[in-house]
């Protein structure tokens, strides 16, 4: 398989959308380093790909934190010789009345879902200018968040539309050594952050309704159609959403 020479590192790897992304890619043919902050989850996630015949390494890590950043890539690297593609998919919900919300919880938020990804598109860029040949593709995990608010929201929904910033940046800053950047804005795929959609979420109208669900899988499927592709080739932005959520439209 032509892919089986690539590596990939994945943040938030041990649970739901990372999780998903690390097995689709493995199953097409990536090598995989799982980051996270649970070594446990990690651990398992990696057993899951070696028993398919895949590669994997499991590097516990704090995308807030630089050092234990660049420790993922130097490891990487160490291990597998470079970094193809990183999708930077750890991140944290976080919100309550705006009023209400402490600035300490604020720059919780913006440390994983923001900062993170900084560091992280930081690190794989001095990689990918160094390897030969040069060059890589990073994904960024956006959200239906990046173009429209949920109530009560403030400190998800900011860091969401700024990782569309980022994005676009990235792309632009890293056409030179060809780095391509993409993101993927997902709507209520059905993992751990987003069950509580099942038995109803407060909708802008103030109404509670249910939301119907999708499968984490069909996430995986999509980040593979966007690593895959081409070094001429970025998907910039992906959409991939539950059918029927209420998103298309005036709710």
């Amino acid at each position: 398989m032509s892919h089986v020479s690539k590596t990939a590192i994945v943040t938030g790897a041990g649970t739901g959308v990372g999780k998903a992304a690390s097995l689709a890619l493995a199953r097409a043919g990536w090598t995989l380093v799982l980051a996270g902050r649970r070594t446990a989850q990690l651990e398992e996630v990696k057993a899951e790909i070696v028993a398919g015949g895949g590669r994997a390494l499991a590097v516990t890590t704090d995308v807030t934190d630089e050092a234990s950043v660049k420790n993922l890539f130097d490891q990487a690297v160490a291990a597998f010789g470079r970094v193809d593609l990183v999708f930077n998919n750890a991140g944290m919900g976080g919100g309550g009345p705006i009023e209400d919300i402490s600035l300490a919880d604020w720059k919780k938020v913006v440390d994983t879902n923001l900062t993170g990804p900084f560091l992280c598109t930081r690190e794989a860029f001095r990689v990918m200018k160094a390897q030969v040949p040069q060059g890589g593709r990073i994904i960024n995990n956006g959200s239906i968040s990046a173009y429209a608010p949920r109530p009560n929201s403030a400190p998800y929904t900011a860091t969401k539309h700024a990782i569309s910033g980022l994005t676009r940046s990235t792309a632009l800053d890293g056409r030179k050594y060809d780095i391509a950047c993409g993101q993927i804005d997902i709507g209520n795929a059905a993992t751990e952050m987003a069950m509580r959609m099942a038995s109803g979420v407060p909708q802008a109208n103030g109404q509670i309704a249910i939301e119907p669900l999708m499968d984490p899988a069909c996430v995986g499927e999509a980040i593979v159609t966007m690593a895959n592709m081409p070094a001429s080739a970025n998907v910039l932005f992906m959409n991939v959403m539950a059918t029927k959520m209420p998103f298309v439209g005036r709710g």
